[in-house]
């Protein structure tokens, strides 16, 4: 039985697109920073769908995949900024942690806002110098959404938060913490940040 020219032509533009198609979806598939941040969505999702709607319950949730995510020694170092090669290793230290939990607080405070709503994610992260950009869109149940974009490192874990695709969190937040710092440097900026994360998770839902 003779092929058409047609139907050969059909037969290998099919074949071809399978082809790219496939491809695209194994790259997507292998994106490790897009994978770190669906990891997060996932967790808020499931914080935004556990009954209880307190902060502490919800930081209880995302938490753990929270400290697997993000690089938090980086990112509150570079929230210090040049004060913190002044500090002693146990004081880097105690403000990594009070810093994850701070910043852990927080997020589970904004997730009050996101109830409803949706998260999606680019399937492909964009190179910006040696680290990776995720973009993503997150809407709240009125519908009304925020690009939120998330720089990933090395060993793809997040070192900051983009909202707009310029407004760095971290650079907000180390605006926050000027004032403790010049204050009395290390030790008042540990507490700024433990009583903050307390104020956060000892608020309760609005009825």
């Amino acid at each position: 039985m003779r092929v058409s020219g047609f139907a050969s032509g059909l037969a290998a533009s099919t074949l071809l697109a399978v082809t790219l198609l496939s491809g695209t979806a194994a790259r997507a598939a292998e994106d490790a920073a897009v994978q770190t941040v669906r990891g997060l969505y996932a967790s808020f999702e499931g914080a935004l769908k556990a009954p209880e709607a307190d902060v502490k319950s919800r930081a209880l949730v995302i938490g753990p995949v929270l400290d697997q995510s993000m690089d938090f020694a980086t990112m509150a170092r570079v929230a210090v900024g040049a004060k913190w090669k002044g500090f002693t290793p146990e004081q880097q230290g105690a403000l990594t942690e009070a810093f994850k939990q701070y910043f852990t607080a927080t997020y589970a405070t904004r997730l009050s806002q996101a109830a409803g709503g949706k998260f999606d994610i680019k399937p492909e992260s964009e190179a910006r110098g040696q680290n990776r950009v995720v973009q993503t869109e997150v809407a709240n149940a009125d519908g009304d959404a925020s690009q939120i974009d998330y720089l990933v490192g090395s060993g793809n874990r997040i070192q900051d938060v983009y909202l707009n695709g310029n407004v760095s969190e971290i650079a907000a937040m180390r605006g926050s913490f000027a004032d403790p710092l010049k204050a009395g440097g290390a030790e008042s900026l540990l507490k700024f940040l433990r009583d903050r994360t307390a104020a956060m998770l000892a608020a309760k839902p609005k009825p």
